[in-house]
Order: C-alpha cells, then sequence, then structure tokens
C-alpha cells in the first residue's frame, strides 16, 4: 500500500506531525493536498442517471434483513450477490458460515492495484414507534435539512454501500472497466458482534492479502458539512456475569419468600458485591489487577491528532446532545479526549434478577444475570480481558459466578501516515470537507479482520449525511436543502469515484 503516494505527500505529512505538537497547533488535516482529479464524463452519468441510483437504494432498504430476527437476510444475501455479477464481478459466491451468509466478490480490472471493500448488509429490528409507517418502504420524506430517505438501513449501511456500488457501475458505463481491481467481502451478521466473519474470509485469505487496501462506505458528515475521520475502533468483550444459588448459599432451584433472607444468602446481592469489586467505589476506576497495564501511551502522530481535535472540542455542547452534565472528575478538552479513546470500560448494560414487574412480590432470588461489555484500546487483548476478569473474581471469593463470554474481538488502527488514510483527506478536502481526524472511535467494529487478519489499511467513512441509526427515524440525505453542506447522494457517489482513481492514481497528483 505504500506505493499509493509519492514521497513528497508522505514526508510532509511526517513533517507536520512532527512539528505542529511543538507549537500547540495538532496536525492539520487541511494541509494533505487535495485530490486534483476531474471524472467529468462519469460525474455527468451520475448526474442524469441519479433517479435510478436512489432507486437502487430504495431497493435494498426495502428487502428486510434483520439478523437478530433471521427476517429476510439470506434473500438480501442473494440480492447483493445478484447485483455485484449485474456489475460486472466476474466472481461472486455466497458463503455459508454457522450463521447467516456471507458473500465474496471479485472484480478483476487488470489494474495495478487492488482494494478490498467491507460491507454489512443486516439491520436491526424495527421499534413500534417509527416516524413513518413502514419502515421498508423507502420512503422519501422532506425535513429541514433536505430531501431524505427514511428506513431501516438508510445510513446504517444500505445506503452509502449501495451509493458506492452505483459510483462503480457509472465508472465501468462510461469507461468500459475500473481503475482498480475490487474485491467485495460482505455479512449477515455486524449487528450481532460478527461472530462468524472470519469464516467469510477464510476461503480466500491468501488472496485478500495480497490488496493494498480496505475501504468501508459509510456517510460521516454533519448537516453543517464538517466530518470526522477515525482510523480504527476500540476492541470489546461482551459477557454474561451470573450468580445462583448452590453450596455457597442462596436457593438453588426457584425463588423463595423474602422472608427467609434472614436465614438464607442472596445470589442477587452477590452478583451486585461481585461487580461492585471490579471498580472504585465511584465506578470509575477498573480495580482488575493488571487491566490497565497492556495499554500503551499515545504516539507522536496519535498526539497530534489530539492536541487537533482538543483546539475544537465543546464538551458542553456533547454533554447537551447526551443528556448529562458532567465528564468524570471534571475532565474537559484534550484530557477528555485522551481518556475516552485510551481508556478501558466497564460497563454494565443491564441487570436483573427476581421480580420486576408491577406492584410488589416479595422474593429471593435463585440467580441474578448482567450483561457487561468492557471496550479494549490498543494493547488490551480480549483473551487477556477476559483471563483477568476470571482472575479477580476467583481471588477475591466469587468463584462461583459464571462468566459466559459472547462476543470479543481486539482493537484496530491505521496510523495518518498511511497512503490510504493520505487519500481519503484528499478527497475529503477536494469537497470542502475537510476531516477532523482522530486516532480511532470509542466504539467497536471487527476491523482488526482487515488491519490484523489480512494486515492492510483500513479506513471507513467518507462524505454523505445520515442520521437516527438503530432508532425509529433513521435517515440518509438525498437532497440538501439551501444551507445544509452535507453531500446529497450525487455527491457522495461522484467522491466515491474520486477516491478509487486517487488509490490508482496516487493522492495529491
Amino acid at each position: 500500500m505504500r506505493r499509493l503516494l509519492g514521497p513528497s505527500i508522505a514526508a510532509l505529512t511526517a513533517a507536520l506531525i512532527a512539528a505542529q505538537p511543538a507549537a500547540g497547533g495538532g496536525f492539520d488535516p487541511a494541509e494533505i493536498p487535495a485530490y486534483a482529479g476531474e471524472h467529468e464524463a462519469v460525474y455527468a452519468r451520475i448526474d442524469s442517471e441519479i433517479e435510478q441510483h436512489l432507486g437502487q437504494l430504495q431497493r435494498w432498504v426495502r428487502q428486510r434483513s434483520i439478523s437478530a430476527q433471521d427476517d429476510g437476510v439470506r434473500e438480501m444475501a442473494e440480492l447483493l450477490a445478484a447485483d455485484l455479477r449485474q456489475l460486472g464481478f466476474a466472481e461472486v459466491s455466497l458463503v455459508e458460515t454457522r450463521g447467516h451468509p456471507g458473500v465474496f466478490g471479485y472484480y478483476d480490472a487488470g489494474a495495478e492495484r487492488t482494494v478490498v471493500v467491507y460491507m454489512m448488509y443486516d439491520v436491526q429490528p424495527v421499534d413500534p414507534d417509527w416516524r413513518i409507517e413502514d419502515p421498508f418502504s423507502g420512503e422519501l420524506v422532506e425535513l429541514p435539512i433536505g430531501r431524505v430517505l427514511m428506513a431501516r438501513g438508510a445510513t446504517n449501511q444500505k445506503g452509502p454501500q449501495r451509493a458506492f456500488l452505483n459510483a462503480v457501475d457509472a465508472i465501468r458505463k462510461e469507461t468500459g472497466g475500473l481503475p482498480v481491481n475490487l474485491y467485495v467481502v460482505a455479512e449477515g451478521e455486524e449487528e450481532l458482534g460478527s461472530p462468524n466473519f472470519g469464516e467469510v474470509l477464510a476461503p480466500y485469505i491468501e488472496r485478500l492479502r495480497k490488496a493494498d487496501a480496505a475501504f468501508f462506505p459509510m456517510n460521516l458528515q454533519r448537516p453543517s458539512g464538517e466530518a470526522t475521520l477515525n482510523l480504527g475502533v476500540k476492541g470489546i468483550i461482551y459477557f454474561e456475569l451470573e450468580a445462583r444459588g448452590g453450596d455457597w448459599g442462596g436457593p438453588s432451584r426457584n425463588d423463595i419468600h423474602g422472608s427467609y433472607k434472614v436465614l438464607v444468602d442472596s445470589p442477587a446481592l452477590r452478583l451486585i458485591q461481585a461487580i461492585a469489586s471490579m471498580t472504585s467505589k465511584d465506578g470509575n476506576t477498573i480495580m482488575i489487577e493488571g487491566y490497565y497495564d497492556p495499554i500503551r501511551e499515545p504516539s507522536t502522530s496519535e498526539r497530534a491528532l489530539i492536541e487537533r481535535q482538543a483546539a475544537t472540542a465543546d464538551d458542553a455542547a456533547l454533554q447537551k446532545a447526551l443528556g448529562t452534565s458532567r465528564w468524570i472528575d471534571g475532565l474537559t478538552g484534550r484530557e477528555a479526549i485522551e481518556r475516552h479513546l485510551f481508556h478501558p470500560t466497564l460497563n454494565v448494560n443491564g441487570i436483573w434478577s427476581g421480580y420486576t414487574g408491577e406492584g410488589t412480590k416479595t422474593v429471593l432470588p435463585h440467580k441474578a444475570v448482567a450483561k457487561i461489555d468492557s471496550r479494549l484500546p490498543p494493547g488490551l487483548e480480549p483473551e487477556a480481558a477476559y483471563a483477568m476478569i476470571r482472575r479477580h473474581l476467583d481471588k477475591h471469593g466469587f468463584g462461583d459466578l459464571s462468566l459466559r463470554p459472547m462476543s470479543g474481538y481486539p482493537a484496530a488502527h491505521t496510523p495518518v501516515e498511511d497512503p490510504l488514510v493520505q487519500a481519503v483527506i484528499g478527497v475529503l478536502n477536494k469537497y470542502g470537507a475537510t476531516p477532523e481526524v482522530s486516532p480511532w472511535l470509542a466504539g467497536s467494529a471487527p476491523f482488526y479482520q482487515f488491519t490484523r487478519t489480512l494486515d492492510l489499511p483500513f479506513v471507513f467513512g467518507g462524505l454523505g449525511h445520515g442520521s437516527g441509526a438503530h432508532a425509529p427515524d433513521e435517515y440518509m440525505l438525498i437532497e440538501p436543502a439551501e444551507g445544509t453542506r452535507a453531500a446529497g447522494l450525487a455527491e457522495l457517489e461522484k467522491s466515491y469515484v474520486d477516491l478509487l482513481y486517487a488509490l490508482s492514481e496516487g493522492a495529491g497528483r
């Protein structure tokens, strides 16, 4: 992948990173030269066929694919596979896994460079209080920001993914080929934690490792046009912790009358005490021995990115949006950003035991369960995290508690100096959407499969605006209203055209 950029741009980036932190300015992505290529014939085709392109997005969101409920998932996989064949991918397969099928496709353009495109075709379940009657109707709705496609999957992630394929289609029709070879690897279980994505990659790993880069199309602009480019994700473990009555005490078969608490141990209280033992009294410091030790310090380039973020950070606005009044320990600015990115979490997602219905019912529950996740910065591995938690529980007298891992994968990260990152920033700069660049997102996704399993640089994002992922008003912007600076569908597709050519030509030329 190093061949994607000439040494002058890479050297410029290194110099900026080395020099600016000392001056307090941080790395400035605006200094990366904007992509200068123009592909007018392809742009014109996109403009002339934009209604058909919108129809393709609508066709995708109209196909249900709720992975958690096995609702339309295989049909969506077959639809994606058929679309790849129609787009000229000579090699297309449904890849069976222990769960939902994946999709593999390869387009041989006879090009020097090869890009792997990751896609997820599954969506979240729908809520009963959707803003529109049918979230799978692909309805167009007028909002103050403009005309939007409102549907489950509109922005997460069917809309931007099909927009990318629309751009591929426009290039092919206009030029007869593509500037890069393309792999598409798609899964139908991202919303389930990607438990079987490795099985999708497994038959093709040696081929995929020979690619130059990997990319995930995603809407990252706000209506104002501002964008954030995250260069990775934290890892995660997700597990259930259960206390159940047994030889240690507590009722072992079923709930009993609450009056027996004077004589009988409580699994519910035991679970609460076990969870409490894993953090400080305020819940904000993880007390599991060794949990922070593997986490590395920010590198010079990562500190430069953090300094840049801190210069424009608005803690109060974000706190208001989240409905909270303050950060832990009153942190602000750079300290808050660094903690968000470089500290692990230990978070109780849900906890239940006994009677939780209306009114009263006095019982002593025979079991109690909590769902817990921990976000893992680079350096803290899932297997090590699970082992440390188990050792902590055993050491503190909670050896009887069951720890049931449900998912887990490590962090992923691509350095800002990488040519792929440079190419993406250059394209965004061309469209006046110079991004705020973050070392990684504090959330999690299975992107380690690209950075670690395949050893490829990986970037996710691009132009375009959407909101309401997992919510009852999910949408993707199609036609911006006056004053909305985020890209609509046509401009988004043109930026994908530019990105493919930037990767084939070398960014900044």
